[in-house]
């Protein structure tokens, strides 16, 4: 009988780590995701102070700054690791593009106040790119827990499923060409 109780207890713990663990990658997931979501909120917020310093020096450039505006505005409102990939594609093509405006407007591009924001949006962005690395990394061991034995069969009792991974449309595949 004690042999019983203590397999039974054995297994039972075995139960517990198994989804404790299980429990443990998901809110890695959610933080991680939440970590994303800090950097691309910093990114939104300068944006609007890049346009207008660009809106002042370029202002027969509307074009390019409605498309950053409302790249800005489909990416702060996309839900989902699909959605915000698109829409954050989008904006990131956008930004470039008035980085570019910046080379035929010498004056614009000796401002300090652009040069400042144009430095901090690349830091956010280099930001963007490890949060986005390390939330990979923890949604693969979240995947790989999830659909390996024997933690599957707790994974499904618990309805804890799979996370999608942060990737990058075809868009952003191909290197920019860059012309002098």
């Amino acid at each position: 009988m004690w042999t019983a109780i203590a397999i039974i207890a054995v297994i039972l713990l075995y139960f517990v780590g198994v989804y404790n663990g299980l429990v443990a990658r998901r809110n890695q997931v959610r933080e991680a995701w939440a970590t994303i979501d800090t950097q691309l909120k910093r990114r939104y917020d300068l944006i609007p102070n890049l346009m207008e310093t660009v809106s002042g020096a370029a202002k027969h450039e509307r074009e390019t700054l409605d498309a950053v505006i409302a790249a800005r505005n489909s990416a702060m409102h996309a839900t989902g690791a699909d959605a915000r990939g698109a829409a954050e594609s989008a904006l990131s093509g956008a930004l470039k593009n008035i980085f570019a405006l910046a080379e035929n407007y010498p004056n614009l591009k000796a401002n300090e106040n652009f040069l400042e924001l144009q430095r901090e949006l690349a830091d956010t962005e280099t930001k963007i790119q490890a949060t986005r690395q390390f939330y990979n990394n923890v949604v693969m061991g979240l995947n790989n827990a999830v659909e390996q034995f024997p933690s599957n069969i707790i994974a499904r009792m618990f309805g804890i499923g799979t996370e999608k991974l942060f990737e990058i449309d075809d868009a952003e595949r191909t290197a920019p060409r860059v012309k002098f």
